[in-house]
């Protein structure tokens, strides 16, 4: 059943990402590739989130967090293509541009993960008080 989940996951996590892209260069005519800096920054977020909220709070079974996480939002971020726009970066002589995304990549997705954590966090303790004052 795992494996089905995370190839479901899989699937629509990269449905969405190929989405994205295609929406964010209708709109985004740069060489800057923001669409996966947004995606994977989105990523970061919701993985953060994820694995404090869903795992702590015990609510799916170990399957569907499997899906969920390695499934559906691994195949939504992309560290093949960051790595693969930021050589183009630099061959394309805007090593500036390169150094900004691996920085706003990196550090971004740090900051990204470390709020969905604090979210996931905070909203678990918040369930976990109101629960105890039904009691």
């Amino acid at each position: 059943m795992t494996y089905l989940l995370v190839g479901i996951g899989g699937i629509l996590g990269s449905l969405l990402r190929y989405y994205l892209g295609v929406f964010t260069h209708s709109w985004w005519a740069y060489s800057f590739p923001l669409g996966t800096l947004i995606t994977n920054l989105m990523g970061c977020f919701i993985l953060g989130w994820f694995t404090y909220r869903m795992i702590k709070m015990n609510v799916f079974p170990s399957a569907v967090l499997a899906g969920i996480g390695t499934g559906f939002v691994g195949s939504f971020t992309t560290f093949s293509t960051f790595s693969v726009e930021t050589v183009t970066l630099i061959k394309n002589d805007t090593s500036l541009l390169a150094f900004l995304y691996v920085a706003l990549s990196l550090f971004g997705g740090l900051l990204m993960s470390w709020s969905g954590y604090r979210v996931g966090d905070r909203s678990a303790n918040k369930l976990k008080k109101k629960g105890e004052q039904l009691l």
